[in-house]
């Protein structure tokens, strides 16, 4: 007689099924949600489809820590991750529910500063794991001391964070000003 495995909690199936349901508002994607979740693709898929009411994106992952050294993705990536390291040492929660939590603040704060999210919850996500596998870290600005994400391998002694020094582009838009147009 064969054993049958042990069931899964009903209540952590709808732990899962919540904090995907989360996910899925904030914008993640299929493969975050299965890589986080004990819940099958296609139960995923459907859930996807009912909460957002539409097939998920396809195609590759955004997999690159290049992106993020870049001034505007590395500032709000620095201020996502501050938020997510504080809040994991001051209170205890699951990791689903930690990166949840911060990328709510992080949006929550770019509102309040009238900015836009650059930062998606999947790159959040990545910035997550980056950092777990030291692909990734942080050093102080030498000017402001503010954490910013940097890749391990450079030489970081002297390091200026993209607010301190934004590049000369920095705040420009591609539309130029025309003098002779009055303002309206």
């Amino acid at each position: 007689m064969s054993a049958t495995p042990p069931s899964r909690s009903l209540v952590a199936e709808n732990q899962e099924i919540q904090w995907a349901i989360e996910l899925i508002h904030l914008g993640a994607r299929l493969q975050l949600l299965q890589e986080e979740t004990h819940l099958s693709r296609e139960r995923l898929l459907r859930l996807y489809r009912e909460v957002a009411g539409h097939s998920p994106s396809k195609g590759m992952l955004p997999y690159s820590t290049d992106w993020f050294m870049s001034w505007q993705p590395n500032i709000h990536a620095s201020l996502f991750l501050g938020i997510y390291r504080y809040l994991d040492k001051t209170i205890a929660l699951p990791a689903l529910e930690l990166l949840i939590k911060s990328y709510r603040l992080y949006l929550e704060q770019i509102a309040i500063s009238h900015e836009e999210a650059i930062l998606s919850v999947t790159r959040a996500w990545f910035l997550l794991r980056f950092i777990l596998a030291n692909m990734l870290k942080t050093t102080p600005c030498t000017r402001c001391g503010g954490q910013f994400v940097v890749h391990p391998q450079d030489l970081n002694q002297t390091f200026v964070c993209g607010i301190c020094a934004p590049p000369s582009r920095a705040g420009k838009s591609g539309k130029r000003n025309n003098s002779s147009t009055p303002p309206p």
